[in-house]
């Protein structure tokens, strides 16, 4: 069949988990795409504990329950909110949005993510210099 595409998708696997991008827009040929991942936390794990400049991200917990903090670096101002396969929310985290979402779930938790800008390791516009409780 024509344009028909198969790609084998990259696993990176660290002790909390797991996380593999699934759609870039540079794959597509749409470079204002920006791309999805999924992302796997084990039980007790953190996954973000950064934010980013120029990018917006959505999240949405489709298996498992996590608790999602999110901070203003600006203002400080902090909200914290449970997402969980049981109530499906997606939630937009602006630009300036310090992220971090803790599995408290009794298995794995997967995060369903879209970035709206590519991940480059050149400029990863990612900042973990937040103290954060």
């Amino acid at each position: 069949m024509p344009n028909i595409e198969k790609r084998r998708l990259d696993i990176k696997r660290d002790n909390r988990g797991w996380v593999m991008e699934i759609l870039r827009g540079s794959q597509l040929q749409m470079p204002d795409f920006g791309q999805i991942y999924l992302s796997v936390a084990k039980h007790g794990a953190v996954k973000g504990n950064h934010y980013h400049k120029k990018k917006t991200e959505w999240f949405c917990v489709i298996k498992g329950k996590g608790e999602l903090l999110l901070m203003d670096v600006m203002s400080e101002e902090k909200i914290r909110m449970v997402l969980s396969d049981t109530d499906m929310q997606c939630i937009k985290i602006p630009q300036n949005t310090f992220h971090a979402i803790k599995n408290i779930g009794k298995g794995d938790m997967y995060l369903l993510a879209y970035i709206d800008k590519e991940y480059n390791p050149a400029e990863p516009d990612t900042y973990y210099d937040v103290n954060v409780e």
